[in-house]
C-alpha cells in the first residue's frame, strides 16, 4: 500500500510530535519547491500564526537585516509577543535583543569567545573528553547522550561560568526542562488530555526556569563577596555605557549562556555520531583519513542542525518572492531546510565528511551568529578524534529516541556498545 504524496495541506511544523520521528525533510523540501513563503495558522490563544521561510538566500538576507526584522518579539513559533512568558526573556537577553542594544550586550562577553581564547582551551577540552571515555569504556556500553554527549559542552560551560562540578547534573536536568518542555520525559505533570498539554508545557518551562534564577542569583550574590575568574564575575563588574547590569540583565545572561553553551552541541555530537553509523562508508573514509575530521565537523553541523528554527518579526511591510509579509508578523527560519536547498548544496541529501564548501548555517548568520561557534566546533573536534581512536567499534546498542520539539534537533538517547578497555 503506497502512501499519497505530501501536500502543502499537510504541512504541520507545530506540533512537538511530528519532530519526534526525526526533522520533517520532506515537509521542507515540500515548501521549497512549491511555497518558500508560507503562511502557518498559530494556535488560537496561545501563539500567532507565522512565515515559513525555507530557503537558503531568504534565511541570509533577512538575518542580515535586524533592523527590518527583529528578535525582540520573540525567536520562536511559540512565543506570544502579546502574553510572553517570562522564559522567553524578551529583549532580556543577547538572543532576544536588537541593536544596537545587542552589540553592546554580545561585546561584553565577546573576549572569552575569540579564536585565540578558544584555542587555548584545547587541552582542557580533551583533558575532560578523555575523562568523559574513560569513565565509560570499562562498561563496554553506555547511553552515549546522557553519558559522553551532553557531558563535555555542560563541562566547558559551566566552568567558564564558575558552577562547581557538583551541580552539573543539576544543570543539565534544568536545560532538559526549559528547552525540552514540549517533551513529556522532560515535563513536571502529566497531560490530562491534548488541550491540557500547553498548560504542562508552561509549568515545565516555568518551573525551570525558576530553578535556574534562584541559583544564579546565589553565584551573584557570592561573586560579589568575592570575585573569581569566571564569566559570572565579569558580568557582575561589567556595565554598558556606564551603567552596571542589573541584576535580571545578569541572570538572563546565565540563563541563555548556560542554555545555549549545552544543548546544541550535545545534539550536534550525539547527532554527528548516530550520522557515521548511518552511513558506514563516511564512517570508514574518516576513520582511515582523519585528516577529514574539520570537514567532517561542519558536515555533521549542516547534517544534524542543531537549532531548527528562529523566529524574527517584521517591523515594516516587506516582499519576499513576491509575497508580502506585514509589519508585526513573524517569519520562522528554518536551518535545516536552508542546510539541505538544493540552489546551494550540490546532492545535500548526501551526507559526506569530505564536503566542501560547506557554507552551511547551522549556526545562523549576521548579527546574531552563535556566540559560541568557535567552541563547539573545537568540541565536536576533539571529541571525535578521541572516539574514533579508542573506540573504533562503536555501534548501536538499541534503538534511538528524539526530543520531540520544533525548536531543538535533539536527541535524547543513544544506546551504545564498544569493545571494553579502549
Amino acid at each position: 500500500m503506497t502512501s499519497s504524496p505530501l501536500t502543502l495541506t499537510d504541512i504541520n511544523l507545530i506540533d512537538p510530535d511530528v519532530f519526534g520521528a526525526g526533522p520533517p525533510h520532506a515537509q521542507w523540501k515540500l515548501l521549497r519547491q512549491q511555497a518558500p513563503v508560507f503562511w502557518h495558522e498559530g494556535v488560537e490563544g496561545l501563539f500567532p500564526g507565522f512565515w515559513n521561510i525555507t530557503k537558503y538566500e531568504d534565511i541570509v538576507t533577512i538575518s542580515r537585516d535586524p533592523l527590518t526584522f527583529i528578535s525582540s518579539k520573540g525567536i520562536t513559533i511559540g512565543t506570544n509577543p502579546d502574553n510572553p512568558s517570562p522564559a522567553a526573556g524578551l529583549g532580556k537577553m543577547l538572543i532576544t535583543s536588537d541593536p544596537p542594544r545587542h552589540v553592546r550586550l554580545r561585546r561584553l562577553v565577546n573576549k572569552g569567545f575569540t579564536p585565540r581564547a578558544v584555542a587555548a582551551f584545547e587541552p582542557h577540552i580533551r583533558r575532560i573528553t578523555t575523562d568523559i571515555l574513560d569513565a565509560v569504556s570499562p562498561k563496554g556500553r553506555c547511553d552515549f547522550v546522557t553519558e559522553v554527549a551532553a557531558i563535555l559542552p555542560l563541562a566547558v560551560i559551566c566552568g567558564m561560568m564558575g558552577v562547581p562540578q557538583p551541580d552539573w547534573p543539576k544543570m543539565f536536568e534544568l536545560t532538559n526542562r526549559v528547552l525540552g518542555a514540549t517533551d513529556p520525559e522532560y515535563q513536571t505533570q502529566v497531560a490530562a488530555d491534548g488541550a491540557d498539554r500547553p498548560r504542562v508545557v508552561e509549568a515545565t518551562l516555568m518551573q525551570g526556569y525558576m530553578e535556574m534564577f534562584q541559583y544564579f542569583m546565589r553565584m551573584l550574590a557570592e561573586r560579589r563577596r568575592e570575585r573569581r575568574d569566571d564569566l559570572v564575575s565579569v558580568l557582575v563588574e561589567a556595565d554598558i555605557d556606564g551603567e552596571k547590569l542589573t541584576d535580571e540583565e545578569i541572570l538572563y545572561f546565565c540563563y541563555l549562556l548556560i542554555l545555549a553553551g549545552n544543548e546544541t552541541t550535545r545534539n550536534a555530537i550525539a547527532g554527528g555520531l548516530l550520522a557515521l553509523f548511518e552511513h558506514p562508508d563516511q564512517r570508514e573514509r574518516l576513520q582511515k583519513h582523519p585528516e577529514l575530521l574539520p570537514t567532517a565537523v561542519e558536515e555533521i553541523l549542516r547534517w544534524t542542525s542543531p537549532v531548527l528554527h528562529m523566529t524574527r518579526t517584521a517591523t515594516r511591510d516587506v516582499e519576499i518572492r513576491g509575497v508580502t509579509i506585514k509589519a508585526g508578523q513573524k517569519v520562522a527560519l528554518w536551518y535545516p531546510s536552508a542546510n539541505r536547498d538544493e540552489d546551494v548544496f550540490p546532492e545535500p541529501d548526501t551526507f559526506d565528511v569530505g564536503r566542501t564548501p560547506n557554507d552551511h548555517l547551522a549556526f545562523g548568520i549576521g548579527e546574531h551568529f552563535c556566540l559560541g561557534a568557535g567552541f563547539a566546533r573545537l568540541e565536536l573536534r576533539v571529541m571525535f578524534e578521541e572516539l574514533l581512536r579508542r573506540f573504533p567499534d562503536i555501534e548501536p546498542d538499541g534503538p534511538v529516541e528524539r526530543l520531540r520539539s520544533n525548536f531543538i534537533g535533539g536527541i535524547k538517547h543513544l544506546p551504545v556498545r564498544f569493545t571494553p578497555g579502549g
